[in-house]
C-alpha cells in the first residue's frame, strides 16, 4: 500500500502563489517512483498537471507551463507543486498520485491517489 497526503491548498487572489505538498508513505512506496499532480474542477474531468521522475525530470501540462514547478525531496518522501501567477481557471481539487510507469500524463497509469487539497483562486 501507498499512502499519499496532500496539504497546502487554500484561497488566494489571482496572481498569487501557493505551494502544495504531498507526503508519501507505505511499504509499496519507493523513492524511485514517478509522482504526479492532477486536478479536477467541478463538472470537469480530472486532468494532468505535472509529473516528476525519481531523478528530477519533469513534464507539465501546457496550461501550467512556466507558472507551476513540481519538485521532490526523496529523503522526506515528499513531492511539491509550487504554483505562481495563479488564475481563476486554476481553481480545482488537486490530487497527488503515484505512477506505475515513468513519465505518464494518463490518469490510468497512476495507481495510488491522495484525498486531494482544494485550491480556489478569486478574481
Amino acid at each position: 500500500q501507498v499512502q499519499l497526503v496532500e496539504s497546502g491548498g487554500g484561497l488566494v487572489q489571482a496572481g498569487g502563489s501557493l505551494r502544495l505538498s504531498c507526503a508519501a508513505s507505505g511499504l509499496a512506496f519507493s523513492s524511485y517512483d514517478t509522482m504526479g499532480w492532477f486536478r479536477q474542477a467541478p463538472g470537469k474531468e480530472r486532468e494532468f498537471v505535472a509529473t516528476v521522475t525519481w531523478n528530477g525530470n519533469t513534464y507539465y501540462a501546457d496550461s501550467v507551463k512556466g507558472r507551476f514547478t513540481i519538485s521532490r525531496d526523496n529523503v522526506k518522501n515528499t513531492v511539491y507543486l509550487q504554483m505562481n501567477s495563479l488564475k481563476p481557471e486554476d481553481t480545482a481539487l488537486y490530487y497527488c498520485a503515484r505512477s506505475r510507469t515513468s513519465y505518464s500524463v494518463r490518469r490510468t497509469d497512476y495507481d495510488y491517489w491522495g484525498q486531494g487539497t482544494q485550491v480556489t483562486v478569486s478574481s
